[in-house]
């Protein structure tokens, strides 16, 4: 792929102008007659040794990670005597996970999916908690969910 001197500067100008690669392909079509793959294209401008202007991105949604502590955490107990633990290895398709032993005794397993869903797995299949449990539950697990920046 030769391109006169004048060819190159006019490449360089749409490079200023900002024109994507695509655009370029078309222009050298045009203008000088030379059909180009867009492979071809992109190695001509890196002949050339020229960067096209990258076009503004809208901005990403920020990804959450998520770095379970290195030993199991259990929150303090508010009243109601419901203690929660953070799982040290986050259960499968969760973005964290863990332990509440309700005041009553009986336990379940929670964990918060990607879609930001609370889910409950009683240890007695059938089982309950009361509603003062579930509200110091919920309680507990907002403030160990805002010590993770979640």
């Amino acid at each position: 792929m030769n391109l006169n001197e004048e060819q190159k500067k006019q490449v360089s100008g749409w490079i200023a102008e900002g024109l994507k690669l695509s655009d370029i392909q078309k222009r050298l079509e045009k203008e000088f007659g030379l059909k180009l793959t867009y492979l071809e294209s992109r190695l001509l401008i890196d002949e050339l040794k020229l960067v096209p202007k990258d076009a503004e991105r809208p901005p990403q949604p920020k990804e959450l990670s998520v770095q379970p502590p290195k030993a199991q955490k259990e929150a303090p107990a508010l009243p109601g005597g419901v203690s929660l633990k953070v799982d040290t290895v986050t259960r499968p398709g969760a973005v964290v996970s863990g332990k509440v032993t309700f005041s009553d005794g009986n336990s379940a397993e929670w964990y918060l999916d990607q879609m930001g869903r609370l889910g409950l797995v009683p240890g007695q299949q059938g089982y309950r908690p009361s509603p003062a449990d579930l509200q110091s539950f919920q309680e507990q697990l907002q403030l160990e969910l805002q010590n993770f920046g979640l």
